[in-house]
C-alpha cells in the first residue's frame, strides 16, 4: 500500500480512495462496492484499518459497520493476502474435472497451503465458491482474470509467468 515512512496512508492513495467515494456519490449504503474498490488499488488486496477508519469518518458511518460489512462478505479482507490472490474454485464442476491436481500443483510449486501467502507476499491461495468459469474448468481467478484448462503442470505454468 502507498504509505510516507510513518506508515500512514499517503496524499497519492487518500486522493485514490477520495475518487472512488466521489464516483459512489459519498454514499454509504455503496460500502460494499466502495470496500471492493479499494481492496483493488491496494497491492495487497485488503481493507487496511486505517483506510476503515478512513472511510468511517469520510462516509459518516461506525468504523464497526465498515467492520461489518468486511467480515460478512467473503470477498472483502481485513488481512493482507499478496499481490496476486490465487482463487481456486471449489465448485463440483470444478472437482470433476480435477481442480485437485491444481491445487496440489499450486502448493508445491509455491511452496504455500491454503490461505498462505509466499514469503515474499507475491502469491496468495485461497479457495473461493464458483465464479462462472465452469466451461474452461479446473480454473483460478487471479485480480479478477480467470484462468482455464488448467489441466496440466505446464499450463500453471504458463499461468504463473504471466503473472509476473
Amino acid at each position: 500500500m502507498m504509505r510516507d515512512e510513518k506508515g500512514m496512508m499517503t496524499p497519492e492513495l487518500r486522493a485514490e480512495i477520495d475518487a472512488i467515494l466521489t464516483a459512489s456519490g459519498n454514499d454509504g449504503s455503496k460500502l460494499v462496492g466502495i470496500l471492493l474498490d479499494i481492496q483493488d488499488i491496494i497491492p495487497m488486496h485488503y481493507i487496511p484499518e486505517e483506510v476503515a477508519y478512513y472511510l468511517a469518518e469520510k462516509l459518516n458511518v461506525k468504523v464497526s459497520n465498515v467492520y461489518d460489512v468486511i467480515s460478512f462478505y467473503a470477498s472483502l479482507y481485513d488481512r493482507p493476502r499478496g499481490q496476486y490472490p490465487i482463487q481456486m474454485c471449489e465448485s463440483i464442476v470444478c472437482g470433476v474435472n480435477d481442480n485437485g491436481f491444481v491445487f496440489a500443483t499450486l502448493q508445491e510449486m509455491l511452496g504455500i497451503g491454503l490461505n498462505e501467502a509466499t514469503a515474499d507476499g507475491k502469491y496468495y491461495l485461497e479457495c473461493v465458491p464458483c465464479f462462472g468459469a465452469c466451461d474452461v474448468a479446473p480454473a483460478v481467478r487471479v485480480n479478477g482474470k480467470v484462468y482455464g484448462h488448467l489441466n496440466s503442470r505446464e499450463k500453471i505454468e504458463a499461468m504463473l509467468a504471466e503473472l509476473v
